[in-house]
């Protein structure tokens, strides 16, 4: 992959939506909640606030919770991607 996000910005690709319900029923594709969680596929170099070097708290192949309506959706090579900061995630899982 060739996208390299900036400061404190990090690239994840969702994790795949459910396909079925806790009581076994599938789900067609629109009734599919989006994921909130994902993998993280690329991480930029950090941020400086007040003089001061902030280190990313993330790096790639993490598992991470991230906010549901944080970010911005693109395609690149036909793969759907997310790029968020990393206020936005919250969590990593593992």
């Amino acid at each position: 992959m060739n996208i390299k996000p900036l400061g404190d910005r990090v690239v994840i690709k969702r994790l795949e939506a459910e396909e079925k319900t806790v009581g076994g029923i599938v789900l067609p594709s629109q009734a599919k909640e989006q994921p909130q969680m994902a993998e993280v596929v690329a991480v930029g170099p950090g941020e400086t606030v007040n003089g001061k070097k902030v280190e990313m708290e993330v790096k790639v192949g993490d598992c991470v919770i991230f906010s549901r309506y944080g970010g911005t959706d693109i395609k690149y090579d036909g793969v759907e991607y997310t790029i968020l900061t990393q206020r936005d995630i919250l969590a990593i899982v593992g």
